[in-house]
């Protein structure tokens, strides 16, 4: 008789199971960040926090600070999406308006106020710096993609192109300004949404002067 030659052990992950892994390990990070720093996070750290050993958390990620990703890059899907369904002529602020930013909210998982916590360290922290910027940098043309799809162009023309780069200055402009602003403040997580909604608007608003 000969051994069976069939897998045995846990499994394969899904990658739906390795996407809410990555951004378990994003969200325990984020909360480590804030509370005590990021030289002081440990990846043996986040990964107590999540139930997992610090190789799973490397397994996933090259770097603590890269931990963050997710919340970064989550909402690129969320606005391009809503991009393919801008009408002509709607005013951008008014598609991307107050719902934004609870659906952007939905996607990364921490509250408003970790969120702007977060945004504030990029401020300080290369690390988490780098990580902010390169996500702007790949949303980019995947905004200008949503663009040239809705106004039935090549992916490769200037027009979206131009549009898309506009736009995703507008965005990170508008999260900086809240999130940096020494009256950000609110008194309570809605309050503080809905501010970080009406910078967002009004940042969406002067964007759209050139992109509608």
């Amino acid at each position: 008789m000969t051994a069976s030659s069939g897998r045995t052990g846990r499994p394969p992950l899904t990658e739906a199971r390795k996407a809410e892994i990555r951004l378990d390990i994003a969200r325990a990070a984020v909360e480590l960040f804030v509370a005590q720093g990021v030289t002081a996070t440990t990846g043996e750290q986040i990964g107590q926090a999540v139930g997992v050993s610090a190789r799973t958390v490397w397994r996933y990620f090259p770097s603590k600070e890269s931990c963050v990703r997710p919340l970064f890059s989550a909402g690129i899907d969320v606005i391009a999406a809503r991009l393919r369904e801008w009408p002509p002529g709607l005013p951008l602020e008014d598609l991307l308006g107050p719902d934004l930013t609870t659906g952007l909210l939905a996607a990364t998982g921490p509250d408003g106020a970790t969120g702007s916590a977060l945004v504030r360290l990029t401020r300080t922290e290369p690390g988490l710096r780098a990580i902010w910027l390169q996500t702007y940098d790949e949303a980019e043309p995947a905004f200008a993609r949503a663009l040239a799809e809705r106004a039935g162009l090549p992916a490769d023309d200037l027009r979206p192109l131009i549009q898309a780069a506009m736009l995703n200055a507008a965005l990170r402009a508008a999260v900086e300004r809240f999130a940096w602003s020494p009256a950000e403040t609110a008194p309570d997580a809605t309050a503080g949404d809905a501010e970080a909604a009406r910078t967002l608007r009004s940042a969406l608003a002067i964007a759209a002067e050139g992109v509608s």
